[in-house]
């Protein structure tokens, strides 16, 4: 797999000689696509009245999923493709451990919370390729290998099962809870995907 990491690295990094436009590009994506996710996150939050139960649990897990991953990280602490001088940085980035990617983690959770709501798939759609292009801007800036990124897609992934799997259960005992108080149906839309 090591081969493979490193093949894939040197194919999407942009080496020693990048050309200067993809560059500026990687770098805005690199530091700035999680602010505009945390951003649309923000504006579903205030927009989507309906499902804001929802968006804080997406809010909340994504707190979780970044701590998993920088705990992760810090354990294993694998050096970053500029630390071991198999590229240049080309933005500033503490020598911590990349494995796995706490952007690409994070990123890929909210963007699956969202694919799994019927009224936030749209967004989701586009939370999703802010989080592989910032995994591809990653890459190429030289501060992760693809096998960072991947791996933090693959914990963001597990992340957003488990909260949908958490939300299933609670709704499942909300609405038993209702029916037992005499409150019935209405209180479903709070927990229900709309």
């Amino acid at each position: 797999m090591n081969a493979l990491n490193l093949a894939l690295f040197h194919w999407i990094n942009a080496g020693n000689q990048p050309t200067q436009g993809v560059l500026v590009v990687a770098r805005g994506f690199a530091l700035w696509a999680a602010w505009l996710s945390a951003g649309i996150l923000a504006l579903a939050l205030w927009r989507r009245r309906g499902e804001r139960a929802y968006l804080f649990a997406v809010a909340a897990t994504a707190g979780v999923t970044s701590l998993v991953s920088h705990g992760i990280a810090m354990l294993l602490n694998v050096p970053r493709p500029f630390v071991q001088g198999l590229s240049p940085a080309y933005i500033t980035h503490a020598a911590s451990g990349s494995l796995p990617s706490t952007h690409a983690a994070v990123m890929s959770m909210v963007a699956l919370a969202f694919l799994l709501r019927p009224g936030l798939r749209a967004l989701g759609v586009v939370l999703l390729a802010l989080a592989a292009a910032t995994g591809w801007a990653r890459i190429y800036v030289g501060v992760h290998f693809p096998i960072d990124i991947a791996a933090g897609f693959v914990l963001g992934s597990a992340m957003a099962c488990a909260l949908a799997l958490a939300f299933r259960i609670f709704h499942f005992f909300a609405l038993r809870a209702g029916r037992a108080s005499g409150q019935g149906p209405a209180d479903r839309s709070l927990w229900r995907p709309s």
